[in-house]
């Protein structure tokens, strides 16, 4: 695929679909920064963290999508990562300028990042050197508002546009469902260490199986003021750089004073 401007060619993906109103609102956002290309799954993908498809064949359908002006909008049966692969190595056949992943119908904050698809497609985005961005808006609702998304998604995307991101990083970037002159601004937050402390619904279908529906209560001990779960709980957007090293540095030392040879 080739584009005949110079503008920044942004890819634009997510976990909910591509038929979610979120990633309508994405693109719709950011038409005014480049050009527009659209590679999402065909159906939600919600806690598919970082998952490929290898076990069975990946398809993709090129659509019209509901945004007028963007350049082309594929489908695909594969997770979010698989999409932003998909989209590198086959329909563009070059890395975008920016990725951009979202909006997220619910939060990406805290430990919800580790499970989040919306997340591993920023992420493996990060992985191949492209300046990427999720976006996440606390409101699970299919017809969600997020018109008081669009100030800070358009002045973020300018921002790693402009400056790029720290080698490594993407930023993981979560509203308050509050409308727009509620929201206190932005605040560049840490991580919080919150979990989700786990349950399960079981249950006996009318032939005698049992199943089981996940259920769970999110459980925050900590009460750090730089955390992205205070920000939010404040009004503010919060913002978290967010990197795909998973090593433990500060365990290093400790481990090296064990008795190995």
């Amino acid at each position: 695929m080739s584009t005949k401007t110079n503008r920044p060619l942004i890819l634009v993906t997510n976990d909910d679909g591509i038929e979610a109103g979120g990633i309508r609102f994405l693109v719709e956002t950011l038409m005014p920064l480049g050009d527009i290309v659209v590679v999402a799954p065909d159906r939600p993908m919600s806690g598919m963290g970082h998952a490929v498809t290898i076990n069975k064949t990946l398809q993709m359908e090129k659509r019209h999508f509901s945004v007028e002006g963007v350049l082309e909008a594929w489908q695909t049966t594969g997770t979010p990562v698989d999409c932003v692969k998909l989209a590198i190595y086959e329909i563009l056949g070059k890395k975008p300028d920016l990725l951009v992943s979202g909006i997220n119908h619910g939060s990406n904050a805290s430990i919800n990042v580790i499970y989040s698809g919306t997340m591993s497609a920023a992420v493996e985005g990060a992985v191949e050197g492209i300046p990427s961005i999720g976006f996440s808006l606390l409101n699970h609702d299919p017809e969600a508002d997020f018109s008081a998304c669009g100030p800070t998604v358009k002045k973020l995307a300018q921002e790693v546009l402009e400056r790029g991101l720290p080698e490594g990083s993407c930023l993981n970037v979560n509203f308050p469902d509050l409308p727009l002159d509620e929201i206190q601004g932005m605040r560049i937050c840490r991580q919080s260490a919150g979990h989700w402390e786990d349950a399960f619904d079981k249950r006996i279908s009318p032939g005698g199986t049992t199943y089981f529906w996940m259920t769970g209560e999110f459980k925050n001990p900590d009460q750090g003021q730089d955390t992205d779960e205070w920000a939010l709980r404040n009004g503010y957007v919060s913002i978290v750089p967010t990197q795909f090293d998973l090593t433990a540095h500060h365990a290093i030392a400790t481990l090296n004073q064990w008795k190995l040879s």
